[in-house]
């Protein structure tokens, strides 16, 4: 069965969001969804194309991410992304996405757009 993608402008659409870094790509596809404030759990993940939800704003959620090659994340509740982690983001092309929408709602918006999850 295939599995379905959304675009990360059909995700920014449904979300709210906005892009605060790595804007240059927003046709770029992800089959997955992955949601948690628990990088721990990032970390045993072995699916690839995830789009990663958080409400955990920090630097190490940025190095989490590239350790588990994921590409773009969705911070969650309003959080404030730093100069620093755009910088480390642009260095690993990861695209930041900020939304206003908890992280409830925002994983049930995709869900319901048809976002595949990990498990």
């Amino acid at each position: 069965m295939d599995k379905k993608k959304l675009s990360l402008a059909q995700i920014i659409e449904l979300l709210d969001g906005k892009v605060v870094c790595n804007n240059s790509d927003l046709n770029r596809t992800v089959t997955y969804g992955f949601a948690s404030d628990l990088l721990s759990d990032v970390l045993t993940l072995t699916n690839t194309d995830i789009l990663f939800l958080t409400g955990l704003c920090n630097i190490q959620t940025i190095r989490t991410a590239e350790m588990a090659d994921i590409n773009q994340i969705v911070f969650v509740r309003g959080k404030i992304v730093s100069p620093e982690m755009c910088r480390i983001a642009r260095e690993n092309n990861i695209v930041l996405i900020q939304s206003p929408m908890s992280l409830f709602r925002a994983s049930g918006i995709l869900y319901a757009a048809g976002l595949n999850p990990v498990y």
